[in-house]
């Protein structure tokens, strides 16, 4: 039975994920075939893509399928979704890459080299930006309480930035207004 602080892993599909990762990672390797394939000096067809470059294509396709498979695969087994998935995941990604060297140390390395990096990714929050916020506060709601507490006051800003550039204090148009008539000699009616 589970803790009552605990979910229950719910078990993945790992052949459906990794099909749409394969389709995915595949897609992205297509498209870098499509550059390299445009990039060489040879006259070569559009069929290029697929004859000359083209193991770029499958090896961008078994790499994300092959890291995907393994990390739900891990998940499912373990029973758990945690860092670790991504470290199996990234070390069967990886030894695909070194597949291409055919040399044991290159399948170790590049395995390691992906695991170290897709575990530390989604050790620490799985994201660019870091751990998730609380997902029971609105994001608009979480921006306007940051923006609340860190406005400065007007006066302050003016004080350090001086008027103009869309910055305007109380009392601009009429200072404006005397500040013209003085230099130019323009008297500049108030809006009503």
């Amino acid at each position: 039975m589970a803790s009552e602080g605990k979910a229950v892993y719910q078990p993945k599909d790992a052949i459906s994920a990794s099909v749409r990762s394969t389709m995915i990672v595949g897609g992205a390797g297509l498209f870098l075939s499509a550059v390299q394939n445009s990039l060489t000096r040879q006259n070569v067809t559009g069929w290029g893509v697929v004859t000359r470059t083209g193991g770029t294509i499958a090896a961008f396709a078994a790499i994300g399928g092959g890291y995907e498979f393994a990390r739900v695969a891990a998940a499912n087994l373990r029973e758990k979704d945690d860092a670790w998935n991504p470290t199996i995941g990234g070390f069967v990604g990886g030894s695909i890459v070194g597949l291409r060297y055919r040399s044991f140390p290159a399948v170790l390395g590049f395995g390691a080299l992906l695991a170290i990096i897709q575990g530390t990714f989604d050790y620490t929050g799985g994201k660019m930006t870091g751990f998730a916020r609380d997902g029971g506060v609105d994001e608009y709601e979480r921006t306007e309480q940051v923006r609340r507490n860190k406005r400065r006051p007007i006066e302050e800003t003016l004080q350090e930035l001086g008027e103009g550039r869309g910055i305007y204090g109380p009392g601009y148009q009429e200072r404006r207004a005397e500040r013209l008539k003085k230099r130019y000699g323009i008297d500049i009616s108030q809006p009503a």
